[in-house]
């Protein structure tokens, strides 16, 4: 028998350094690379990039498979989906900002005449703003802007989780002209905007949400290294060795142990498969486990989601679809109302 090199591969990926606690429960979506998404269409029409939702469960669906390079094609599969529940956001806010050395600048911003009560749990909101004074000086100074974006915030009441106070964000209008825009904004100040009304079924979205938090964890269940044999010095559920004597430190891909989940993560190119709005097709007896009931507008999204039930879910167009190609939406036959136990 020849010599025989023993390998100790590496364990756990080095991307997701460091591995500590998401500063937010709420995922962060971020914009500063908008020109790289994708060229501006100023033939289209005006639309919001982005829209969020609450995390209501998993089930399964069946469907035909209509992926021409699927080995099953033509066949019935059994996928994992996610049912987010997405109540109407409320478009509360416009923003103008122009590029400067320093990066962005705001120009301009208009509030809503009638803001939601909910939404002066985040901050006071001045009696006496005139709305049309803003809105005029909004046009004045449009010619200076080169990005908008508008402020929206969720209702959580609408949705299962027990809480009151919204969630507000700020998402890019992409598409059209700046004329375009400045009317698409107008009309839709102050006004609910609906999931259905930026997405279609058979986008591909991209995900940002904070994992499940499994708190201080050791090596092996942190980074999934092996168990020593019995008669190792010391403990078990340790790497062999921390390191080298030069250099003299213990280096950072070395497995220790730490913090375990909620961590901030995006996940790209998630499908939906189906936009609904009669909760009933998908809302198993009793309701959702840890979740409740969905009221309203919700979404079938292909495979997992990062986060436990309740969590906020912050969804944009997907800025890595050019590789995929149009796709029909497949045939779904069957949706689980099944009660299920894990995630």
């Amino acid at each position: 028998m020849g010599h025989r090199k023993f390998v100790g591969p590496r364990h756990g990926s080095l991307s997701y350094r460091p591995r500590k606690r998401a500063q937010h429960h709420n995922g962060r979506m971020r914009w500063t690379y908008l020109k790289r998404w994708k060229d501006e269409d100023t033939s289209a029409k005006p639309r919001i990039l982005g829209f969020a939702g609450y995390k209501a469960g998993m089930t399964h669906v069946i469907y035909v498979e209509n992926n021409k390079n699927s080995p099953f094609l033509g066949l019935e599969v059994v996928k994992a989906v996610t049912i987010v529940d997405c109540p109407p956001m409320i478009l509360c806010g416009i923003k103008g900002y122009k590029e400067t050395t320093d990066g962005l600048q705001t120009v301009t911003e208009v509030w809503a005449g009638e803001l939601n009560e909910d939404l002066k749990r985040l901050f006071p909101f001045p009696k006496d703003y005139d709305l049309d004074k803003k809105i005029k000086e909004f046009e004045e100074k449009s010619d200076e802007c080169s990005q908008f974006r508008v402020l929206m915030h969720t209702q959580p009441r609408l949705a299962a989780p027990s809480k009151k106070k919204p969630e507000l964000m700020e998402i890019p209008v992409w598409g059209g002209s700046k004329e375009e825009k400045i009317k698409f904004l107008k009309d839709q100040l102050g006004k609910e905007i609906r999931v259905g009304d930026i997405y279609q079924a058979g986008d591909h979205l991209d995900i940002a949400s904070i994992t499940k938090g499994k708190g201080f964890q050791g090596p092996v269940k942190r980074f999934g290294i092996k168990i020593l044999t019995r008669k190792t010095r010391g403990t078990k559920r340790g790497v062999g060795s921390i390191g080298p004597w030069k250099p003299a430190r213990v280096m950072y891909t070395v497995p220790r142990a730490g913090q375990m989940g909620y961590h901030h993560r995006i996940e790209y190119n998630k499908r939906i498969l189906k936009i609904g709005n009669d909760p009933k097709e998908v809302i198993p007896a009793g309701g959702f486990l840890k979740y409740g009931v969905i009221r309203g507008d919700y979404l079938i999204m292909e495979g997992t989601i990062p986060g436990p039930r309740k969590r906020l879910i912050k969804m944009r167009h997907g800025i890595r679809t050019k590789k995929l190609g149009e796709r029909e939406l497949p045939d779904i036959q069957f949706i689980s109302l099944q009660s299920k136990q894990g995630k």
